[in-house]
């Protein structure tokens, strides 16, 4: 056993006993091979199921890359461009000013339709036809490309439905053959999982809070007008049947050596599978846009379709996503390291990952 995987395994085993954390995986591949597979805890504590490096987590966010990734393999078949309209391929989505938005300003954010309706529930945004009718009316809260806000749900909506309209496939089935399938990790990596499987899932669960999460903030935030709060990820929203069954591709149920795979694989050849060109990972993985985020407020950078800088932001040839609760997934250009860190106890910051990431480093 390799020190990066003792030094690994001793940190989660450690945060799994003192009860900061509840279950835990951790995967880092180097140059496309996995120097570490450690996992920690219990994936279900009403059962005292254990944690093992096939169980599957509902990580929210890091999703995303998932997506991401799924769109630069269909661009990479020529399918669509970057530059190329959305409205192109899904006609409706130009109302309201919107017919010039491209597939580029959806991937880095800049697409100027960061909001759900308000009123929206949880049945709605498991209707994939409702959330992109809605998506395709809305009003674009500033002109398209001028400014960045995360697109906290509308991004999956956005990108699958370009991905659907190319293929004439949902994104769920692009994944499997495009991407999980090929990397054999057709069962580790979903957006709508079937129900047959859930049984393999962690259980969430959010971590104590003392007082209202959103109670001391301005009630004029523009995140609050992004959705409604009742789709706020938690334990309760994550660990429902309909959720974890739909298409919702702003969030996916991965294991950590399901999602690591698929970054080993843009970064280069995966057991004989490459997702894209040298030329194409240095194209999604450049700053395509930073600057304040128009609905949460923080300063990002972000490459098309993911954040730059992992978990420290401090790392610029980093690329990858963040999962709401605690877990992340990135690649690094320079080192040829991958890092996936997931988790069940739903945190509210990062660091187990950026644990991992020094840990990683100091090997």
């Amino acid at each position: 056993m390799s020190d990066i995987q003792k030094n690994v395994q001793a940190a989660i085993d450690e945060l799994v006993e003192s009860g900061a954390e509840r279950g835990v995986q951790v995967a880092v591949y180097r140059n496309g091979e996995q120097i570490v597979d450690a996992v920690a805890g219990v994936a279900d504590p009403e059962t005292g199921r254990e944690v093992t490096s096939g169980t599957l987590f509902y990580n929210f966010s890091i999703g995303k890359g998932a997506t991401a990734t799924v769109a630069h393999v269909l661009a990479e078949r020529g399918l669509f461009g970057y530059d190329t309209p959305i409205a192109e391929l899904w006609p409706e989505f130009g109302a309201h000013g919107k017919e010039g938005v491209t597939i580029r300003q959806a991937l880095n954010h800049t697409a100027g339709v960061p909001g759900i309706p308000v009123e929206s529930t949880v049945e709605d945004i498991c209707d994939w036809d409702k959330m992109c009718a809605a998506i395709a009316d809305a009003e674009p809260w500033w002109e398209p490309g001028t400014q960045m806000g995360y697109h906290a749900y509308s991004f999956g909506y956005i990108v699958g439905e370009v991905v659907r309209r190319a293929t004439g496939k949902p994104i769920s089935q692009v994944l499997l053959e495009e991407v999980a399938g090929p990397l054999g990790v057709g069962e580790e990596l979903y957006f709508g999982m079937p129900v047959a499987e859930h049984g393999r899932l962690a259980v969430l669960e959010d971590e104590p809070v003392t007082a209202d999460a959103f109670g001391d903030m301005p009630t004029d935030l523009p995140m609050f007008r992004a959705g409604p709060m009742t789709l706020f990820p938690s334990a309760t929203l994550g660990n429902r049947t309909d959720v974890l069954a739909a298409d919702i591709p702003a969030g996916g149920k991965t294991s950590a050596r399901a999602i690591a795979r698929m970054y080993a694989a843009l970064l280069g050849e995966m057991d004989g599978v490459r997702l894209v060109s040298p030329e194409r990972l240095s194209e999604m993985t450049a700053v395509s846009f930073s600057g304040p985020d128009q609905v949460f407020g923080m300063p990002s950078t972000w490459g098309l379709g993911y954040a730059l800088g992992g978990p420290s932001s401090d790392t610029p040839t980093a690329f990858g996503m963040a999962g709401a609760g605690g877990s992340y997934a990135y690649a690094d250009t320079a080192t040829g390291l991958v890092v996936a860190v997931t988790k069940n106890k739903l945190t509210g910051d990062f660091a187990v990952p950026v644990r991992v990431a020094e840990i990683v480093a100091e090997a």
